[in-house]
């Protein structure tokens, strides 16, 4: 394949973003954007990209358009006359104390709350299970904003020291502090340019963790990462004598991670050319000067070692068992050849987690939980009986734990913890929370309908009781549909607002997610991936023909592959829904995998330059390729943010811009473009409680809808 990029920068690129141009007479004016001569050559067809200006996030040029575009936008949502008694109902919503699942470690129970309205979860500690609760950890004090966020945290075993990584601004590159949880203080220097990891603790003498060598061009935030490489940072030595453990030249496009075994003998490394399927090696870390010894070779299953007992490994794995099970091996002899099944395979999809010396088998039943407990050489125990029909997790912990902490929740049953003694079975409600909202009101139903192939896809739909199905319910459809990835069901504080206002919210589990297993998966990537688009449309004409909403009252959303979800959704069938909330989304599937790590997202997508036929298919749908002429897309907005070095916030510029240039009729087509924040993780509760309010109050308006609220004191 041969590429042939030409860039003709126009004179006054900066001023002509500012240029204004009337869409219609009274409606709504776009910022001009800019177009550049800039065409690639793809197996003998030349695909012109007029946006490629906008890739560059850090010129003067494109921040220029993010503010006129921004203009335009609040302009537009600030002049949605309910928005602000939106906004004002959220935010006594979200004002309510929210606990989370403690954690012991030495003689301290750890555990994460918010008082309501703080931007981040505050670290709380105890003394015993009833001392008295002290701050241990408070990110909002990291700075005024909030925009510094908690982005993962370590404890060593002793529980004398305290690893965590902080994410500024939303980005994915981290910074590591190391505190000593006795006195608060930190110890040793402050780690920098750290990026998808966690903290591997070998006793207090260090720690593993994962990075890659930072662009040495561009955009630090959109420039391609390939190298990423497992060290190990001694405490009390600088960052630059680190050790390089595994990874680096040798093997390129790897994402690359690594935990010990509890008893800290074992150093397991997982090695990954994407998103799911992992090689998996292990080092003896009593043995001084051990090797790296390879367990499974290769990216088609995904596996991790459980735990070890002594010298017998249990490892789960996906390996020629697509809806995973458990085996066990000796160290000696761990490759494939030499596993023993101990919990086999099942027609449910299941994960594993071990504490009290027990392992807990959490299997996936049409999208629901249902967990069992065996012994650790997999002789059954016991059915862990749950609180209804939902998802549960928090079962695992250490081996001498006599209970373990777990979390319960679902679309009308706010996250509530249960304290569970491993030895009787028996759980006791712990903490539940006490939000604005009463379930008995509404009810939770699991369909299935029929895509456009036959294959029969579960649907969630939730609503309040007694709902009249007359076509004209606000609809809020949302999915994902990839990377292995389940919806399950849970509670959102933020979809409240839309249930009491007689809006129904539907959450279909696609192809190309993990609901069903690996093949379920498979089913929705590369060739394959129109699968996914068909089982979402198939899903807003089952939610129409079955009268709980129409054309005008639907609303379709999905973030990251679920924003390209939407992308190829309403450009393929711009009729289906009123509003498109594409969030965060890939939307250039042509040049997806030249920014950040993106190229480990060709095993579900594929990529253009693989082939003539694999090129053809994905421009067939690529968002950014297949806005047409003379069509009338739904009103749009947009969102996505300026530190987002996950998905690039480029994909949506440039989706943006092709709507506004094309669009016909009323609807309108805005960006919103959140700053300090990236792909979504560590965002600011005041950030989401405006977005939120954004979203909802675009998609009643847009369809013609008043919301009421019942003002309250907070």
């Amino acid at each position: 394949m041969k590429h042939l990029s030409v860039f003709l920068f126009l004179p006054l690129l900066i001023l002509s973003c500012t240029k204004k141009k009337e869409v219609e007479e009274n409606k709504l004016t776009y910022p001009e954007t800019a177009t550049v001569d800039t065409v690639d050559n793809y197996f003998g067809v030349e695909v012109k990209d007029p946006y490629r200006w906008l890739e560059d996030d850090q010129s003067e040029a494109t921040k220029s358009w993010v503010k006129a575009e921004n203009e335009v936008t609040f302009g537009y949502l600030n002049k949605i006359p309910f928005k602000e008694d939106l906004k004002g109902r959220l935010e006594e919503l979200f004002n309510y104390e929210r606990v989370f699942a403690p954690a012991k470690h030495r003689d301290y129970y750890y555990f994460y709350k918010n008082d309501g309205l703080q931007n981040q979860n505050v670290l709380y500690r105890k003394k015993g299970e009833d001392g008295e609760a002290e701050v241990f950890l408070d990110p909002n004090k990291f700075t005024e904003d909030g925009t510094i966020s908690l982005a993962g945290a370590s404890f060593t075993k002793d529980g004398s020291l305290f690893g965590y990584l902080i994410s500024e601004g939303g980005s994915d590159w981290r910074k590591a502090i190391v505190l000593d949880a006795e006195t608060k203080e930190q110890v040793g220097d402050t780690l920098r340019d750290i990026k998808f990891s966690g903290i591997a603790w070998k006793g207090t003498e260090g720690f593993y963790y994962s990075s890659y060598d930072k662009p040495k061009e561009g955009s630090t935030l959109s420039g391609k990462t390939q190298l990423h490489k497992l060290y190990y940072h001694k405490m009390g030595t600088p960052q630059s004598e680190d050790e390089l453990i595994f990874g680096g030249e040798e093997t390129p496009r790897r994402y690359i991670g690594a935990y010990l075994t509890e008893d800290e003998r074992f150093l397991v490394i997982s090695a990954a050319e994407r998103t799911s399927g992992n090689e998996l090696y292990i080092k003896d870390l009593s043995k001084p000067d051990s090797e790296i010894v390879t367990i499974v070779e290769g990216y088609d299953s995904e596996q991790g070692v459980l735990l070890n007992d002594g010298d017998r490994l249990i490892i789960s794995t996906n390996l020629k068992a697509p809806n995973s099970k458990l085996v066990e091996v000796d160290i000696a002899n761990p490759t494939p050849e030499h596993w023993k099944d101990l919990i086999p395979e099942t027609e449910n999809v299941l994960t594993a987690g071990s504490a009290g010396g027990k392992i807990f088998a959490d299997y996936m039943i049409d999208a629901k939980t249902a967990v069992k407990q065996y012994d650790l050489h997999g002789n059954f125990e016991h059915d862990i009986e749950l609180p209804g029909i939902g998802t549960a997790y928090g079962f695992s912990g250490e081996a001498d734990d006599k209970e373990l902490y777990y979390t319960f929740t679902s679309f009308t049953y706010p996250s509530t913890i249960f304290k569970y003694d491993i030895a009787s079975g028996k759980s006791t409600l712990y903490q539940q929370a006490n939000v604005d909202f009463n379930p008995d009101d509404y009810e939770t139903k699991q369909v299935f309908y029929t895509s456009k192939d036959g294959t029969k896809v579960p649907m969630f739909i939730v609503h309040k009781k007694g709902l009249k199905l007359d076509g004209k319910n606000p609809t809020y459809l949302y999915a994902y549909g990839g990377f292995n990835v389940s919806l399950t069901p849970s509670f959102s504080t933020s979809r409240i607002v839309w249930l009491e206002n007689g809006g129904v919210y539907a959450q279909p589990n696609l192809r190309g997610g993990g609901e069903y297993g690996e093949e379920w998966h498979k089913a929705g990537t590369k060739m394959q991936k129109q699968n996914v688009f068909d089982d979402f449309i198939a899903a807003g004409e089952y939610l129409i023909e079955n009268n709980y909403t129409s054309h005008d009252y639907l609303a379709i959303s999905g973030g990251s592959n679920g924003g390209l979800l939407v992308g190829a959704t309403m450009t393929q069938r711009p009729d289906l829904a009123k509003v498109a909330f594409p969030a965060v989304g890939v939307m250039d599937m042509l040049r997806y995998h030249t920014f950040t790590a993106g190229a480990g997202w060709a095993y579900d997508y594929g990529t253009a330059e693989d082939s003539k036929e694999m090129f053809e298919y994905i421009y067939g749908y690529s968002p950014v390729h297949n806005v047409k002429d003379s069509v009338e897309y739904p009103a749009t907005l947009v969102t996505t943010a300026d530190h987002d070095d996950r998905v690039v916030p480029a994909h949506s510029f440039k989706f943006a811009a092709q709507l506004q240039k094309h669009q016909v009729g009323d609807n309108p087509v805005l960006i919103r473009i959140e700053t300090d924040a990236g792909h979504g993780a560590g965002k600011p509760i005041a950030k989401i409680i405006e977005e939120e309010a954004d979203k909802y109050a675009f998609a009643w308006y847009n369809m013609g809808y008043t919301p009421q609220f019942e003002k309250k004191d907070l």
